[in-house]
């Protein structure tokens, strides 16, 4: 396996692992830094889902106390712990639904660079407006989310099938629209994060695993480590940015980076 393989593997699984619950989206970050490295990975962009389950299990150590406290209160018949799970497995069910469905079309159509541009361009246009005219917060407690509500968050997930528009981008603008405070709408992205990613690797790795090889295992594996570690990182500091600067930072990134991939591009 060549060495810069290996090394552009690690690097693009770091770029997953800084942005996969910032509201920048991680694919459409994969997909543009990959094309300009000349990044060969598995077929089937196998490579680019398959390394978000080290984020996601970033997640789940960060987390492990909240997700410990939600398992022991379902053994127990808590109301609380079963809202949690009840909010978080409805806002999963749109994208579950509508990915399967729409799998081989986002895949063969929509995973290249100028359409994930675009969208890093109208998703940061949209969390500046909607940080412009925030409405009222009336929610921040999971486990206090009316099921509509989730429901409706998941619907707004299901705008992230399109590369570039972030998939935690897409439910911190549902969640804020609805009135959920920022520090919840951050939290909730995490947790939603781990059904949704998590199916979408198996479901991945399912539609391509006789096209997988040895060296497309160990460059999965290399980006998956590269994730993981610094997902860990990310996730424990930003609530507490969001909390403080809000989303707007993001927009305006957003904004700068796919205007000019889009210069770059085309010019």
């Amino acid at each position: 396996m060549p060495t810069d393989q290996l090394f552009n593997a690690a690097l693009l699984g770091l770029l997953e692992g800084l942005t996969e619950f910032l509201p920048v989206s991680s694919t459409g970050h994969l997909i543009l830094f990959g094309e300009l490295l000349g990044f060969q990975g598995p077929p089937g962009r196998v490579f680019e889902v398959v390394i978000q389950l080290g984020a996601i299990l970033a997640i789940c150590l960060v987390y492990f106390g909240r997700f410990q406290r939600v398992l022991t209160g379902m053994l127990r018949a808590d109301p609380d712990a079963w809202r949690f799970v009840r909010a978080v497995l409805l806002a999963f069910l749109p994208a579950m639904i509508l990915g399967a469905l729409l799998h081989g079309f986002i895949k063969e159509r929509l995973f290249n660079p100028t359409v994930v541009s675009v969208m890093l361009v109208l998703g940061g246009i949209a969390i500046l407006v909607i940080e412009r005219y925030l409405p009222p917060t009336r929610h921040k407690e999971i486990e206090r989310f009316p099921a509509p509500l989730a429901l409706k968050i998941g619907l707004f997930q299901c705008l992230a099938l399109v590369p570039g528009v972030s998939r935690s981008g897409a439910t911190i603008i549902g969640s804020l629209m609805m009135g959920v405070d920022r520090r919840t709408a951050a939290e909730f992205t995490f947790f939603l994060a781990v059904p949704t990613m998590a199916g979408a690797t198996v479901y991945d790795l399912y539609k391509n695993w006789g096209e997988m090889s040895l060296d497309a295992g160990g460059l999965v594996a290399v980006g998956f480590i590269a994730a993981f570690i610094a997902a860990a990182l990310v996730v424990k500091t930003l609530v507490e940015f969001v909390g403080r600067y809000g989303f707007a930072p993001f927009g305006w990134y957003r904004i700068a980076l796919g205007l000019g991939m889009l210069a770059f591009l085309h010019l």
